[in-house]
């Protein structure tokens, strides 16, 4: 199946000059949803996972279904002043402002292998942020994935440190 096609492109969203990729458009077809999410699993069944952390909002809809499939826990990776308990925080700057990214500080033990999962690898700086919180914390990152990358973004250059997999590569739009 051709899941690029299935993933709209919005010019001007958030903010003009970004081409936004809805992964909506996507998930709301259940044949293409579960064939994301088994390639996924394809990809990582032979790898040694503890659990998958993934970004808030977005990587979670990849994260929590490939988890579960894996066998693996799962923690998230929130946006700021969302977790109840203490937290550890990074900030980092994305294509179109900065955030910040934060995790509890009980979620990853010292030595635990964590796959990272988001929607999409843009200029690699939440994916940076979420890689650093793990290894902070004592986790290994043993991979992170993505969904979508957009090629000409070189977010790849961020993360040169790890291993990446992106089931869908955008170019020169």
């Amino acid at each position: 199946m051709d899941l690029a096609r299935l993933i709209r492109a919005i010019p001007d969203f958030p903010v003009k000059g970004i081409l936004f990729r809805d992964i909506t458009t996507l998930i709301r077809d259940g044949e293409a949803f579960q064939e994301a999410i088994d390639v996924m699993v394809e990809h990582y069944i032979d790898t040694d996972i503890d659990v998958v952390a993934a970004v808030e909002a977005r990587g979670w809809i990849f994260g929590a279904p490939l988890a579960y499939e894996l066998g693996a826990g799962f923690v998230p990776i929130r946006k700021p002043s969302k977790l109840p308990a203490d937290k550890l925080s990074l900030s980092y700057s994305l294509e179109y402002g900065a955030n910040t990214l934060e995790v509890h500080r009980d979620a990853i033990a010292p030595g635990t292998r964590v796959l990272l999962v988001d929607d999409l690898l843009a200029t690699g700086g939440s994916a940076r942020a979420a890689a650093e919180l793990v290894e902070k914390l004592g986790g290994k990152v043993v991979g992170i994935a993505f969904l979508i990358e957009l090629v000409d973004l070189h977010g790849r250059d961020k993360l040169k440190d790890y291993e990446i997999y992106s089931m869908i590569q955008f170019e020169g739009e």
